[in-house]
């Protein structure tokens, strides 16, 4: 086989898969394109999930539970920044110990009225409830440490002895 026979052959084996490497950079592309002339950045799912961490079946999963709703091209979703926001304030609210009900609720109360008083009321009670929870788990972590220095130096008390009659 020749050189050129060759070259034509893995070309051949591989064009499938350069159409669609080229196809998703177009999609892609296109994304970009269309988000400039509307002055509004886009993201596909990969580019959230590389930046904040997470998989992009996370991001379907808060996608399902009514957290973001990007637009679609196609059969790819398109995310615009109130999404990244959002999925950013997810996030945090997970890191706070929220659950995704909570963050949820907030989601809710701005989408039905942008009033932020509104919001930041609810959101104070939110975490006077957690910071409550939390105080009291703290508590009870702080009576188990107590209970486990007890039980420490019980255990060196009693260890010490037997020590003390086997050497005599």
């Amino acid at each position: 086989m020749t050189s050129d026979a060759l070259m034509r052959s893995v070309e051949d084996i591989f064009s499938p898969l350069t159409y669609f490497l080229d196809s998703k950079k177009m999609l892609h592309d296109k994304v970009h394109v269309m988000s400039k002339s509307e002055n509004e950045t886009t993201f596909a799912i990969g580019e959230l999930a590389r930046e904040f961490d997470i998989t992009p079946r996370s991001i379907r999963f808060y996608e399902e539970q009514g957290l973001l709703s990007p637009t679609r091209t196609g059969q790819n979703r398109v995310y615009l920044n109130k999404d990244r926001v959002r999925l950013k304030l997810i996030l945090r609210g997970k890191r706070l110990g929220f659950s995704l009900a909570e963050v949820k609720t907030l989601f809710d109360m701005y989408d039905s009225n942008p009033n932020s008083a509104v919001q930041l009321e609810a959101m104070l009670e939110m975490s006077e409830q957690k910071r409550a929870v939390l105080n009291q788990q703290l508590e009870d972590i702080q009576m188990l440490m107590t209970e486990l220095d007890d039980v420490e130096t019980r255990c060196r008390e009693e260890l010490a002895e037997l020590k003390r009659g086997k050497i005599a």
